[in-house]
């Protein structure tokens, strides 16, 4: 069984259209500078410039996460996204907390990145499950998540308080070791069409 200190151990993976790098204190100018991008959404959390080095900090500090820096190929930091919820005894993971700067949404990037933290999560760290959580109301995200091939678990309601004192509903989806490799070639072909 693997070690809950040590797995998932930290990684780089590389792409065409994307570089997922450890999260570093390194990082926080660009990532500052990507998030000034984004528009304040009340049921979305996306770091501002002020509040980036203690988001860095709070990432890097919980035992249950392994934080990446989401950049171009070039190495321009663009968003952030992380492999949360480790369950090592279980071989689970859930990625979340993503967010990428207005400038590459829509593009190759995000399902490119998806690709390889799944590949990375099936293949390198044989898991069971990969999860995906989201706001009820974020549903831009659940359709996003649902076209990587995911599917609904269900809905916890009233499962977190928001900064604001209103309540999450959070919507489950995962993807089970079973369907990885249908969802894989569904995700290379969206980066490749054929025809």
């Amino acid at each position: 069984m693997p070690s809950a200190c040590f797995w998932p151990a930290p990684v780089t993976l590389k792409g065409d259209h994307v570089l997922l790098a450890p999260l570093s204190h390194d990082h926080a100018d660009g990532l500052k500078v990507a998030c000034a991008e984004i528009p304040g959404l009340w049921y979305t959390s996306v770091p501002t410039p002020d509040g980036m080095d203690a988001e860095i900090t709070r990432r890097l500090s919980q035992p249950d996460m392994q934080p990446f820096t989401v950049m171009t190929p070039d190495g321009t930091p663009v968003g952030m996204t992380t492999f949360m919820n480790i369950d090592a005894a279980n071989r689970r993971v859930e990625i979340g907390s993503t967010w990428y700067a207005k400038s590459v949404q829509r593009s190759g990037l995000n399902t490119e990145a998806k690709l390889l933290l799944l590949t990375h999560a099936f293949e390198d760290l044989d898991c069971i499950a990969v999860e995906f959580r989201t706001h009820f109301m974020n549903h831009a995200s659940r359709s996003a998540i649902a076209r990587l091939g995911a599917k609904q678990d269900g809905i916890l309601r009233n499962h977190m308080i928001s900064p604001d004192g209103s309540l999450r509903d959070t919507v489950c989806f995962s993807i089970i070791s079973g369907e990885w490799p249908a969802v894989k070639m569904n995700l290379k072909h969206r980066l490749h069409p054929v025809g």
